[in-house]
This record gives C-alpha cells, structure tokens and sequence, in this order.
C-alpha cells in the first residue's frame, strides 16, 4: 500500500548526464551550422567523423530528449499518485503549466519586440508568415506544423517545434491513463507505437524536408518509448546483471548512432531513429533501477546542463546568434572558429542558469503553490524531477 506522506525525491546523476549530453548536442549543432568545426584548424588533429558527430546530431539529441521527457513525466506520475490509471488531471496539467508556461510566455514576448524594432536575426519576413501567426503557432502548440507549411522561422522561434509535440503529447496524455486503466495494456500500445517509428518516418518522405523532421506522431512515438521505460522501472526490479547489461548496450547504441550514423544509414535508414530510441530507452530504465548512483567526476558541469535543459534549449539561440555576429565581426577567421566554441558555451550556461534562478524556478514554486492540491499518494521514485 502507497504511503500517503511523500518521500523526498533526489535527482538522477545518470538521467541529468545523459540530458546533459543531449542539451550540449543541439548547441553545438546551431553553432556548427554557422562555423562548422570541421572548417577549422581541429580538422588538422582531429577525425573529420568525429567533428561531424559534434556538430550535426542536434536532431537527433532532441529525440533522446523526447524519450528522456516521457520517461521522468511518467515515471514521476507514477511516484506521485502510485499508478497511472490515478493521474489527477487538474493536478498533471497544473504541473506542465507551472513549469512550460513561464518561459515560453517571456521567451515569445521578448522574441516580439525584437521582431519589432527590426532586430536582424529576429525579424518574421518569409513570405506567408507574420508575427501574430507566429505567437499562436508558438502558444496554441503548432509551431512545427506552421513551419511545415510556411518555411523556417527565425532559429529562436524554431526551437519551439519540439515543445510544440511534447506538450499536444501530455494534452492526451492523461486521459489515455484514465481510460486504459491497465498498465498492461498500456505498456502494449506504447510498444506498438514505439515500434512504428521507422514507419511514420518513412511515409513522411514525399512530405516537405521540414514536416518530416517536425510531424507530430515520431516525436510522439519517442516520448511513448520513455513512457515505456517508466512502467518498466515501476513494475520490474532488474537483477544487477541486467541492469548492467542495459546501461551498456544502450550506451554502445547511442555512441553508434551519434558516432557512426553514416556507416548505419543505408543498412537500417529511418530504424536508425528506432535504434537511437531503444538504447536511450536502456540507458534510461539502467539508470531508473539503480537506487543509488554514485555521479562521474569530473562531469558535474554537464549534470548542471541537465538540470537547466529546459532554459538552455530555450534561450542558447540569442547565445549563438550573438557569437556568430561578433565572429563575423572580428573577421571571420574560419581557421580559428573552434576557439568561439568554448565562450559560447559558458555564455549559454550562465544564461540558462540566469532564467532558472530569476524567472523559471519562482514562477514554477509561485504557480504550483496556487494550482496544485498537496499529493495524495507516492509509490517509487525513478527518476529525477519532471
């Protein structure tokens, strides 16, 4: 039986790195879109391969976060009302508003006004787009499917694509909990779903380059994977031998993937993305079955980028854009752009650190306070905070 009292919730080292990594990942790749490492002098020391792999798996890291969001959101579901099928709804959608709301709300507004006073690398002026359409794409959570049928929006508004899919996600989420009732039978459709992702992909391929790397059902897919991942954790306690074995072979998978994807490319095509999901899905269910974790040295810092994925993936873009401009100002010297790297990065993580303290952390604290009714039941904690 659940206690009715909850029990603190510690964070998880493995979950913040592996978030971490991911974060990083779609940096790099906005900055390596505009001074591609392998450009560089690192070219002359380093294999062009892995310079690639640092600079082009940003989409590819937004899928692990997918698996990651619906693996912590469901498992902390889980945690909080001691199955599923007793999700509260007012209190499951007060949550995602507490913590979504605030910063999409500053970052839309701040992203107006500098449409407004014509700031370059900000202004909407593609053909069939306009500012007010663009807001309510970004807060009726269709940002992607505007972009589909439009054209690229200015890269701060293009980040919004994948929140656009997470939270039309856990808009159904819930409901599909309190219908279901069985995590039997829920973990059978999100297996199903999971495994289709090959498949959506692969019939998105007449659609526009942008709606197949932006429709909904894939990412959704990925987030039901994690989804997946979480009933795993809750309702089987792995031997230490398997969850070992898990951690590595989806470890040795994302390397794979993030390392060696042209070499996997024309073997596997679209199921790759099913390999990229399923070993984030080991890692995730190794790390979720591990009570205590003792963190990697040396690697706090990108634990830290864990934990401020959300504000960091928001806000890098104003970073990058900044760097980018001050480069080309300073001459451009292609040669030396690795050296704009290591800046860029520290810029972001003060600026993530910045919105959590000032604006994100008070705000959720503030709203969750007024929304939520205290928690009624805790069953096991897997994973670190939502």
């Amino acid at each position: 039986m659940p206690s009715s009292k909850p029990s603190p919730v510690e964070r998880n080292p493995g979950i913040d790195l592996l978030r971490g990594i991911a974060i990083l990942l779609v940096v790099l790749h906005h900055i390596g879109l505009r001074i591609p490492l392998k450009k560089t002098a690192l070219a002359e020391v380093l294999p062009t391969r892995l310079l690639s792999a640092l600079n082009f798996n940003g989409y590819e890291a937004v899928f692990v976060f997918f698996v990651i969001s619906g693996f912590l959101i469901a498992g902390n579901a889980i945690r909080r009302w001691g199955a599923l099928e007793r999700i509260d709804l007012r209190d499951f959608y007060a949550r995602r508003f507490a913590r979504i709301v605030p910063c999409l709300l500053a970052l839309v507004g701040v992203l107006s006004v500098l449409h407004l006073v014509g700031a370059s690398d900000y202004v909407i002026g593609r053909e069939g787009q306009s500012l007010p359409r663009a807001v309510f794409a970004a807060l009726g959570l269709h940002l992607n499917w505007y972009e589909g049928q439009t054209g690229y929006l200015p890269g701060n508004w293009d980040v919004l694509w994948s929140l656009s899919i997470e939270e039309v996600f856990y808009l159904g989420f819930p409901l599909a909990c309190l219908l279901l009732r069985r995590d039997a039978l829920m973990a059978l459709l999100l297996c199903a779903f999971a495994m289709t992702l090959p498949w959506l992909l692969s019939s998105l391929d007449d659609a526009s380059e942008i709606w197949k790397e932006k429709a909904y059902l894939p990412g959704m897919a990925a987030i039901g994977t994690g989804v997946l991942g979480a009933l795993a954790v809750a309702h089987w306690k792995a031997p230490r031998w398997a969850t070992q074995a898990l951690g590595v072979a989806g470890a040795i998978g994302l390397f794979a993937v993030f390392i060696a994807m042209p070499f996997w490319w024309p073997l596997l095509h679209d199921g790759v993305m099913l390999l990229l999901t399923f070993s984030t899905l080991c890692v995730l269910v190794a790390c979720g079955q591990r009570e205590a974790q003792r963190p990697l040295r040396g690697f706090g810092w990108l634990r830290r980028w864990g934990q401020l994925s959300y504000e960091i993936y928001l806000t890098h873009m104003f970073v990058v854009y900044g760097t980018v401009r001050l480069f080309r100002a300073l001459g451009g010297d292609m040669s030396r752009g690795w050296l704009w790297y290591l800046p860029a990065l520290l810029l972001c993580g003060l600026l993530g650190t910045a919105v959590e303290r000032y604006l994100s952390a008070p705000c959720e604290r503030w709203l969750r306070a007024r929304l939520q009714r205290p928690p009624p039941i805790v069953g096991i904690a897997v994973a670190a905070v939502d």
